[in-house]
């Protein structure tokens, strides 16, 4: 299997009120680097896409990528270079790689507003070689910029950063290092979600090394999805049994919400749910599944009862708000 690190440069509307309708940045410069699955270069591509949608760069972007517009008007159309982009990918298997996690995302929506065939049809898997870089050398948690993880890992900086190709060499040549030091963080594949999953059978289960992730079909509302029962469960990963909750779901801030559990066999168990709102305006939830120590579960409790405190603050709020309402 081949590895297709990409990087990309996009430009916007130059006051952000003028935003063309499906495409809020455009792509002017697709960068690549393959490697073999030894994480050896063996080949790369680099164009430049004339811009089609905005036809003024905006000043961050000219000044941080040191393009202009002229130079873009060398450049192709963008169906006629994601066409070569893919054939340059080739037939055999490949798993694309990028810096961060929105460059599929942005590729995906500049295909879609050109009416090109969709890459998937549901989440496709790639690596996020920020998200490995910190798993691999620091706590799992931080996320360096490119240029300081170069610096961190003592690579040689040969080409200047901030344009498509370069991004996606530097991003290749830590993979690389990454691939032949820490091969075991490639496991860790992250899920662009430009299309969720098309139905409950294409929904996504996966179990990491200390944690599962389920990546729901999409519903109508949030209703819709607390009703689900595959959204809502308490199972052990492990064993598979369904657990009782030791914790109700229960949110701080309307975004992120979590439950407890308790097995017998492993111990508790935190779920963290979040719902994301799909392009076509409907909701699908991300839910993970860790066990935790009796330590970070009485956190947890600690935190349920916070939420409890505000919860009935804002209703006895909103109790007052009404009464006085009624009596002006």
């Amino acid at each position: 299997m081949n590895y297709i690190v990409l990087d990309l440069e996009w430009n916007q509307s130059t006051d952000g009120r003028e935003e063309v309708p499906g495409i809020p940045f455009e792509i002017i410069e697709i960068g690549a680097i393959k490697l073999n699955g030894d994480g050896v270069m063996i080949s790369e591509f680099s164009r430049l896409v004339r811009p089609g949608v905005y036809p003024e760069m905006h000043q961050i972007t000219s000044r941080l990528i040191h393009l202009q517009m002229k130079e873009l008007e060398r450049g192709r159309p963008f169906p006629e270079v994601m066409g070569e982009f893919l054939d340059w990918c080739g037939q055999e298997n490949y798993l694309f790689c990028t810096w961060g996690g929105s460059d599929l995302t942005e590729l995906q929506r500049n295909m879609r507003y050109y009416n090109m065939t969709p890459l998937s049809d549901g989440p496709i898997a790639f690596l996020d070689v920020q998200k490995l870089f910190s798993l691999a050398y620091e706590d799992g948690k931080s996320r360096r910029g490119l240029e300081n993880a170069v610096d961190q890992a003592e690579l040689e900086k040969d080409i200047p950063f901030h344009r498509a190709f370069s991004d996606a060499y530097y991003t290749g040549r830590l993979l690389s290092k990454i691939l032949k030091e820490k091969p075991e963080v490639t496991k860790r594949v992250s899920f662009d979600v430009f299309h969720p999953p098309a139905s409950r059978e294409k929904e996504i289960h996966i179990q990491f090394d200390t944690y599962v992730k389920y990546i729901s079909r999409e519903f109508s509302d949030k209703g819709d999805a607390f009703s689900d029962r595959e959204v809502m469960s308490s199972k052990c990963y492990l064993c598979h049994r369904n657990l009782k909750k030791k914790l109700k779901w229960f949110t701080v801030n309307n975004r992120h919400y979590y439950c407890m559990a308790y097995c017998e066999k492993h111990g508790y168990i935190k779920y963290k749910l979040r719902f994301r709102k799909s392009e076509e305006d409907r909701l699908f939830a991300e839910k993970t599944a860790k066990l935790i120590t009796p330590e970070e579960a009485a956190a947890l409790r600690a935190r349920s009862e916070q939420a409890k405190e505000l919860h009935h603050r804002k209703n006895h709020h909103r109790a007052d708000v009404r009464k006085n309402k009624k009596h002006q």
